[in-house]
């Protein structure tokens, strides 16, 4: 809970009656490398803000390959808002990238808290604006980037994380075959000595 009250008093200031009022909430999940929260076909029942580790969402294409759309490490929130919302089967799968710590807010819990703790309305708004913020970023990359230019981008923004998880992983995060990955891998390495 310590992190999440940190990374809460970066958007707002809460008091020690609404402090105590959120330790109330959420479930505390301790996941193993591989472990999914849910799969294609069921539907996203919460929220979940990572204390440690790494979280993938992803859907499988048309031809059965792994396309991820999204990560969360540490201090992001992670859903499938649409299945969350509108309680209709999800077409994503979310899983533990690492062994995971995961504060889950279900659906009734948020309600709850908001209704609890009405400053964390802000809270949640300004979380949700940044996250639609890098999709439109992440959008535009897509389509005005070259795909050498997205790697660069991606590492320069996310330093450390191409180490933290597997090459095929980011691959399919930056819509690369493992192998290109790897050809622009010893380009940037080459052009750094």
């Amino acid at each position: 809970m310590k992190s999440l009250l940190e990374h809460i008093s970066r958007f707002v200031a809460l008091d020690n009656y609404e402090t105590d009022k959120l330790s109330h909430f959420g479930k505390l999940l301790l996941l193993k490398k591989k472990d999914f929260l849910w799969k294609e076909g069921q539907i996203c029942r919460a929220q979940y803000f990572v204390i440690k580790g790494c979280l993938r969402l992803y859907y499988l294409n048309e031809k059965g390959q792994e396309q991820i759309t999204q990560f969360a490490i540490e201090n992001w929130w992670i859903a499938d808002i649409r299945s969350l919302d509108m309680r209709q089967p999800s077409v994503f799968h979310l899983q533990a990238v690492e062994n995971s710590e995961v504060l889950s807010l279900d659906i009734d819990s948020m309600n709850q808290l908001l209704e609890a703790v009405p400053r964390l309305e802000k809270y949640f708004r300004l979380v949700q604006q940044r996250a639609y913020g890098a999709t439109q970023q992440r959008l535009r990359f897509l389509h005005s980037l070259s795909k050498e230019e997205q790697y660069r981008q991606f590492i320069q923004a996310f330093p450390g994380f191409t180490e933290r998880i597997p090459q095929y992983m980011l691959a399919s995060y930056l819509g690369f075959t493992p192998e290109y990955l790897s050809e622009l891998r010893k380009k940037h390495a080459a052009s750094i000595s």
